[in-house]
C-alpha cells in the first residue's frame, strides 16, 4: 500500500536567500506544488516574507522551517540576518496543525533520503560495506554542521553549531592568515574562513601576504556581482595566480574541517558536503587536495580513509528536509 500524501510547507531560511514551496510528500517522493525564491535581506521581518508567498496560497496543515541559525526551544534568531522566528506564533497566526523549527545543516541532513544517485557525487568511495554515523558539512552563507546518528536501522539528524568552532592553523601560512583576522574579529571561528566570505578574506590576506596588486578586470568583476563568484570563476579557470591560491587554501580548510567534524561525529556512515559553493568549484575539490587534508589526522588517517565522501549536488536537500520532518510530526 502506497503512503497517504501529505501537503506540506517547506521552507530553507539562509542569510542570502529563502526558498519556500508547498510540496505534496508520499513517503520519501516528492512533489512540489509552487515554490518561490527571496533575497532575505529584501526583507525585515520573515513574517513579511512569508505572508507575501501565501497571499494566494492554499495554506498547507503542516509547516517546518530550516533556518541557519541555532534553535532554541520554538524560536530562532537568525545567525547571519536580523529576524526573529517563533514557530508558536507561526502556528496561531497562520492556522497551522503542526510547525516545527529545524537548523538548517539539520534539515540538510533530513532531506538526504529524498535524493538520489544523480544528486550526488563520489569524492571518495571508501569502504563497500561503510555504515554507522553520518555527517553534513556546507559552506555557503556561512558554514553549517550537522549529525546523524546511527541506531542501528535508521538514522537521526541532529544539529551543532561546529562552524563556529575556533580556526585551527596547521602551517605557517595559515597562522599567518589567523594573526591576520585576528586583527578583524575577536573570536576567528572556521566559518570566519570556510565559506562565502572567508574566500573574500583568503583572497584579501593573501593580496596582502604576497604583496600582489589587484588586477582591474577582477576589480571590475568582484564590484559587479558576486565577489567570492568572481574569485572562484578566476581560480577554476587560472586567470590570476592569487586567485588560484586563495581557491587551493579554501578546499585545503575544507578538507581539513571536514576531517574534524567527521572524528567527532565518527562518521563510519559518510560524510556529505553540502552548500552552494561546493557543486561551484567540483574541479577544485577533485584534484585530492580536498581528501588529503580530510584524511591528514596523523594515527586516525586509516579511520578517515575508510569513510565515504560525497558531494551534494541538488541543492534541494535543505528545502526536501523539513517537507520530510514536517510529514512525520513528532509531538
Amino acid at each position: 500500500m502506497l503512503p497517504t500524501p501529505i501537503r506540506v510547507l517547506s521552507g530553507d531560511i539562509g542569510g542570502t536567500k529563502t526558498r519556500l514551496a508547498i510540496i505534496v510528500v508520499t513517503g520519501t517522493q516528492l512533489t512540489t506544488e509552487y515554490e518561490q525564491s527571496y533575497a532575505s535581506r529584501d526583507y525585515q521581518t520573515f513574517d513579511e516574507l512569508l505572508r507575501d508567498f501565501l497571499r494566494d496560497a492554499d495554506i498547507p496543515l503542516r509547516a517546518a522551517f530550516g533556518i541557519a541559525g541555532p534553535v532554541q526551544g520554538r524560536v530562532v534568531h537568525t545567525t547571519n540576518l536580523p529576524w526573529r522566528i517563533d514557530a508558536d506564533a507561526m502556528q496561531q497566526q497562520y492556522g497551522f496543525e503542526y510547525c516545527q523549527l529545524l537548523n538548517d545543516l539539520e534539515a540538510t541532513a533530513s532531506g538526504l533520503p529524498a535524493l538520489g544517485e544523480d544528486d550526488l557525487l563520489t569524492l571518495h568511495s571508501g569502504e563497500s560495506k561503510a555504515c554507522g554515523n553520518q555527517a553534513v558539512i556546507a559552506a555557503g552563507t556561512g558554514l553549517g554542521e550537522a549529525g546523524l546518528f546511527w541506531d542501528g536501522q535508521r538514522h537521526h539528524p541532529y544539529a551543532t553549531e561546529g562552524g563556529h568552532t575556533s580556526f585551527s592553523p596547521g602551517n605557517d601560512l595559515e597562522i599567518a592568515l589567523l594573526k591576520h583576522m585576528q586583527q578583524r574579529h575577536p573570536h576567528v571561528s572556521w566559518e570566519r574562513i570556510v565559506s562565502g566570505m572567508g574566500i573574500l578574506d583568503l583572497h584579501k590576506f593573501l593580496c596582502l601576504h604576497r604583496k600582489a596588486t589587484l588586477p582591474e578586470w577582477l576589480q571590475a568583476e568582484m564590484k559587479q556581482g558576486d565577489a567570492a563568484a568572481a574569485i572562484s570563476n578566476a581560480a577554476i579557470s587560472g586567470r590570476d595566480e592569487i586567485c588560484v591560491e586563495t581557491l587551493d587554501c579554501f578546499v585545503k580548510l575544507y578538507g581539513a574541517e571536514a576531517g574534524n567534524l567527521a572524528l567527532k561525529v565518527m562518521s563510519r556512515g559518510g560524510i556529505y558536503i553540502g552548500g552552494g559553493i561546493a557543486p561551484k568549484i567540483l574541479p577544485l575539490l577533485q584534484t585530492g587536495a580536498f581528501l588529503e587534508a580530510f584524511s591528514n589526522k596523523g594515527r586516525m588517517r586509516p579511520l578517515l580513509e575508510a569513510m565515504p565522501v560525497r558531494v551534494i549536488l541538488n541543492d534541494r536537500a535543505a528545502l526536501y528536509g523539513p517537507a520530510l520532518y514536517a510529514s512525520t510530526p513528532r509531538e
